[in-house]
């Protein structure tokens, strides 16, 4: 499914990168890691910065509560483990003693979602956008490629209060330009279109170029959308695609509760509503396998994002 000429990298790289940016540009950035310094690439930091690195062992809610008093110092705090654990094991923490209080404190959950392949339903994290968006004060970013990962992780450090930053385990192809434009909060039409509207976050961006690529030789017009910040949402871009093309197909490697669909959803509900399709994790656990064969499993490969978009488009008008 990938062009092998295509460079290819982890998104979490684009965050130890954006790490040792940060860490020569900025001397109240720390770093607090959960027992996962290699796996999340907090060990670049730690390797040129050990002062302001902090090996907080197996105890996500200590280290979250630990962010939370560094950011009262003044610091800006990134705390570092899977997606899973940081956003289920320490949530009562994160919305209480972060979100709560509005603290600057930098949550980054890595391995999410399924393409993490051979760890399994209990290290797949597909429900944190849900869980992290609803909070309020909350800002939520899922960049789709490494360079994008880079760019989210340095802005990241500017924006004053918390940041949900996820990224991926396995190397996906970077799609994105040193060039191009990155703002939180706002999203970035990579293609235009007239006839439906397809809206990704992450890994799923590169699909979702692959089906609209395939669409374009069937005659169907697709606008793209990377919705890298599901919240806060670019309602803009959301509404400008509902009234311009009339249908939307939401694509995430997530459950379809509550997740970036869901939040698209809202936006076009209260203000234009068309028909929508939502490709994702239809309500269940993810399993162990091969991380290709797992997104054909669940359902999200651009062949699925093509029949959602045909589906989308029936429904106009009905």
């Amino acid at each position: 499914m990938t062009d092998q000429k295509m460079k290819m990298a982890p998104t979490r790289d684009g965050f130890g990168r954006g790490l040792l940016k940060l860490g020569k540009e900025n001397k109240d950035v720390v770093v607090l890691s959960a027992d996962l310094t290699e796996s999340t690439r907090a060990a670049w930091f730690q390797k040129d910065y050990p002062e302001r690195f902090f090996g907080m062992g197996v105890a996500e809610q200590d280290m979250l509560c630990t962010a939370a008093g560094l950011a009262l110092t003044g610091k800006i705090p990134f705390a570092c483990t899977f997606g899973v654990f940081a956003s289920g094991r320490a949530w009562d923490q994160i919305r209480i003693s972060i979100a709560y209080m509005k603290l600057n404190v930098k949550i980054v959950g890595t391995h999410a979602g399924i393409s993490v392949g051979p760890d399994g339903a209990t290290h797949q994290a597909l429900e944190e956008i849900a869980l992290m968006r609803i909070l309020p004060n909350m800002t939520v970013v899922v960049p789709c490629d490494a360079l994008e990962a880079q760019r989210a992780t340095v802005e990241a450090a500017n924006v004053r209060g918390p940041v949900y930053l996820r990224f991926g385990r396995a190397s996906i192809p970077v799609i994105t330009r040193e060039e191009d434009t990155f703002k939180i909060g706002k999203a970035n039409i990579l293609r235009a279109g007239k006839d439906v509207t397809i809206i990704a976050c992450g890994q799923m961006v590169y699909e979702a170029m692959l089906a609209c690529d395939e669409l374009g030789k069937e005659g169907i017009s697709a606008r793209l959308i990377n919705l890298h910040t599901p919240k806060p949402i670019d309602r803009d871009a959301i509404i400008s695609a509902a009234y311009e093309t009339g249908a939307i197909v939401t694509v995430e490697e997530h459950t379809v509760l509550g997740g970036m669909g869901s939040a698209v959803a809202e936006v076009v509900a209260q203000v234009r509503p068309v028909p929508i399709k939502m490709v994702g994790i239809q309500d269940r656990f993810g399993v162990s396998g091969d991380p290709d064969k797992l997104f054909e499993y669940f359902g999200l490969t651009p062949k699925n994002i093509m029949i959602a978009a045909k589906e989308a488009i029936a429904m106009k008008g009905k």
